[in-house]
């Protein structure tokens, strides 16, 4: 009979294909574009886009020249509050340059109606492979799939 090993979380492997495949600045540049306001706040997310990563720089499109000239003085606080949402330190500068905001994109709804993880019974063992995952939709999908299946 094999002895039983304790698994790894699924955030945990997520995280480390990213690194190896160099998909890593990819996705943490997805995710500050799909959660830029919730990160940035208002006024400044519905006049600013973050474009792309590249090089450690964060590239952020900005309305007008008016709104270039005002964040070219919060560069440190836009730089800190990304950061704190990336949790990394993938992210060492941010260049702003005038262009046109993208229309924001309806996002699709959760599988719960009240978007809620209480109506889940979680374990402490599913807890523990879910907690590497920032992603707060796909760890909610995620644990309402493996919750659906009784641990051996």
């Amino acid at each position: 009979m094999a002895k039983a090993t304790s698994l790894d979380s699924f955030g945990a492997i997520l995280s480390g294909l990213a690194k190896r495949l160099g998909l890593e600045t990819r996705l943490l540049e997805l995710r500050l574009q799909h959660h830029w306001h919730d990160i940035i706040g208002e006024p400044i997310a519905s006049h600013t886009w973050p474009a792309q990563i590249r090089f450690k720089k964060l590239y952020l499109v900005v309305h007008n020249s008016v709104w270039l000239q005002q964040l070219t003085f919060l560069k440190p606080t836009l730089l800190a509050k990304v950061r704190d949402a990336a949790g990394t330190e993938l992210i060492g500068e941010i260049v702003l340059r005038v262009g046109e905001i993208p229309s924001p994109r309806s996002v699709p709804a959760a599988a719960s109606p009240d978007g809620n993880l209480s109506e889940v019974q979680m374990d402490p063992d599913t807890a523990s492979h879910t907690t590497g995952i920032q992603d707060l939709d796909i760890r909610e999908r995620f644990t309402r799939v493996i919750s659906r299946y009784p641990s051996r």
